[in-house]
């Protein structure tokens, strides 16, 4: 194997020290970039952080978290077990129970999770100003346009009547 090459697939370099996005995102199968797509997926983040004060049932996630269907659910749930994030007990029971709950390592990423979310807290407000000044200098560059375009069809219209 040559110098500096991975015995790993899917190792993407090193994210320490000298942080570049292209080094882990330009290669699909890299760890790093599915890694981030997995944890940064909405039903993700709605799991983890509702696994944060206590282990759940399927049932109690499902109703819990508005908008997601069971199979949406159960994927989630089964990336972020193969992740190492979420841990799964099966109850012996009648029908069975199965209760989900983070493990250390996915507590450790909810610790960043609600740093996420503190910052969007106390952001939130800058968002909604620049989102509204946003739509308005596109409405006006979209009126500008329209507005350019009739021009545009007047002048044909013109040089059609004229050309008769």
């Amino acid at each position: 194997m040559e110098d500096g090459t991975s015995e790993f697939p899917g190792y993407c370099g090193d994210t320490g020290g000298d942080y570049d996005v292209l080094q882990w995102d330009t290669r699909e199968d890299c760890e790093v970039r599915q890694i981030l797509d997995r944890v940064a997926d909405k039903w993700s983040l709605l799991a983890i952080a509702l696994l944060d004060k206590r282990s759940l049932r399927f049932t109690e996630l499902r109703r819990m978290i508005d908008g997601v269907s069971q199979r949406m659910l159960t994927r989630t749930l089964r990336h972020l077990e193969r992740d190492g994030l979420v841990s799964r007990t099966v109850h012996p029971t009648v029908p069975p129970r199965v209760d989900y709950a983070l493990t250390p390592l996915g507590a450790t990423l909810h610790e960043t999770i609600r740093a996420l979310v503190t910052w969007t807290e106390g952001h939130q407000n800058e968002i909604a100003t620049a989102r509204a000044a946003y739509d308005v200098r596109v409405a006006a560059e979209q009126r500008a346009m329209a507005d350019e375009a009739a021009k545009r069809e007047a002048i044909a219209r013109d040089v059609l009547t004229a050309a008769r």
